[in-house]
């Protein structure tokens, strides 16, 4: 059999294709996050205050060097975000762990440096975790778990206030199960592929990072091992983690794959002769102020003058006697009155949410919408069922629910606006205790009559 010129054309074009198809894109940060860079680095120094009075950070310069040494390495030879100040310690901790707040602070257990089998498969978990602070993960989770009060407390917080205490507030700090912490297998996925090449342009084999957390859970179902269950637990099984690396070997930077920081056994060695950890009391020194008693309800007051806001892409006429409190990617309206507790009791939440098809069908995504706020917030329920309206000319649904108030022993009304703007859903929330509601009807129906798309 013979192929001509220009079949054999045709098959390394047909090869190529094949190949290009089968590249994934490297995952970039985005989804819902209130949150700027800037609050992230914040946040991520605030709450590493806190790790290091409930953890033993370890003292020993030459293992600390060492752990540095990747780290920065992974950073640079990485190209990550410049944005955040990365940093690395050692916490004496004999469980399996490793993890990293938002804006870069990481932490290492002695645990996971005596599980390691070599250099890379640490470089693995650090290029994990910093693939996690990169995509922004620990701010798009707290912004998802808490839909409606964050964009509230934000917006009403005072310039230098604390971030971590206004989060302890509705519930979101750095315990047991903290959404900070807590990704999805999406995620974990997301985290995977980056982190891979990380390692690759870092000069570490990215199967490395696949094989430990494999191994890690095969030594997991054989002996039920406490020290990997919150490894595990924290980062869950996307799949077929080798298998996933190894099909996208061929776009990453080669090798040779050949990085060298440190003697590992020698860095094992120091972690076998480091004394015991302190003990220290959970939440010492957390800083976290305690929730106050949540107030009763009352009225706000509501001017009959109406002034512009103009927004990015959109304008909204509003009472001129509320305040606008402006988010990355939401804005809050609102009595100064109507904020408690770093959550919205009476107010509106304008957002866009971009569409993950790349264009916007209606009805998908507000049932998408509203299956999340259901989901972060317990006991939501639909009263009345999306009804079709056009809002600035464009197609609407709006649609009625029922939550939990901030205020004490209060149910509250919250009615959603969702707006068809071709490859993004715009958004509003209108919210007020129930007994209130019908009292602030008409404003809020002003309001929503009142949008201007551009």
């Amino acid at each position: 059999m013979t192929v001509s010129k220009r079949g054999l054309a045709i098959l390394i074009l047909t090869a190529a294709a094949l190949s290009a198809a089968n590249q994934k894109k490297l995952p970039k940060a985005g989804g819902i996050n209130f949150f700027s860079k800037e609050q992230d680095v914040q946040m991520g120094k605030e709450y590493a205050q806190q790790v290091e009075q409930q953890l033993t950070v370890v003292a020993n310069p030459e293992l600390t060097a060492f752990i540095g040494k990747i780290g920065k390495r992974l950073v640079e030879k990485g190209q990550l975000d410049p944005a955040y100040p990365y940093s690395f310690k050692v916490v004496s901790e004999p469980s399996i762990n490793a993890f990293a707040l938002p804006g870069g602070p990481m932490f290492v257990h002695t645990g996971l440096i005596k599980a390691a089998d070599n250099e890379a498969q640490i470089a693995g978990v650090l290029a994990h975790e910093l693939s996690h602070v990169v995509l922004r993960h620990g701010t798009n989770q707290a912004s998802k778990a808490q839909l409606i009060q964050i964009p509230a407390m934000i917006g009403g917080m005072m310039a230098g206030g604390s971030l971590a205490g206004s989060l302890a507030q509705i519930g979101i700090g750095l315990g047991a199960n903290s959404v900070l912490l807590k990704f999805s297998r999406s995620a974990e996925s997301d985290a995977d592929l980056l982190g891979a090449h990380i390692m690759a342009k870092a000069g570490y084999n990215p199967i490395e990072m696949a094989r430990f957390f494999e191994k890690l859970e095969a030594e997991m179902g054989s002996s039920g091992n406490s020290k990997l269950l919150q490894f595990l637990s924290d980062h869950p099984n996307p799949g077929n983690r080798v298998k996933a690396i190894e099909d996208q070997l061929p776009y990453m930077a080669r090798g040779p794959f050949n990085a060298q920081e440190g003697e590992l056994k020698r860095m094992q060695g120091i972690v076998d002769k480091l004394p015991a950890p302190q003990k220290k009391r959970p939440g010492q020194g957390s800083g976290s102020p305690a929730p106050a008693t949540a107030p009763k309800p009352m009225g706000v007051p509501v001017s009959s003058n109406m002034k512009p806001l103009q927004g990015a892409g959109f304008a909204i006429d509003y009472p001129d006697n509320w305040t606008v409190n402006n988010g990355q990617n939401s804005t809050v309206i609102a009595p100064k009155e109507g904020l408690v507790q770093n959550a919205i009791g009476y107010g509106v939440i304008v957002s866009v949410a971009k569409s993950r098809s790349g264009q916007v069908n209606l009805a998908n995504d507000t049932r998408a919408l509203l299956q999340q706020m259901a989901q972060q917030n317990p006991g939501m329920k639909v009263v009345e069922q999306p009804q079709q309206i056009v809002l600035g000319g464009s197609q609407a649904l709006v649609t009625k629910l029922a939550s939990e108030s901030p205020y004490a022993n209060t149910r509250e009304t919250d009615v959603v606006i969702t707006v068809d703007r071709g490859n993004a859903l715009f958004y509003m929330i209108f919210v007020a205790p129930e007994p209130d509601y019908q009292q602030l009807e008409q404003v809020y129906q002003q309001m929503a009559r009142s949008v201007r798309f551009q």
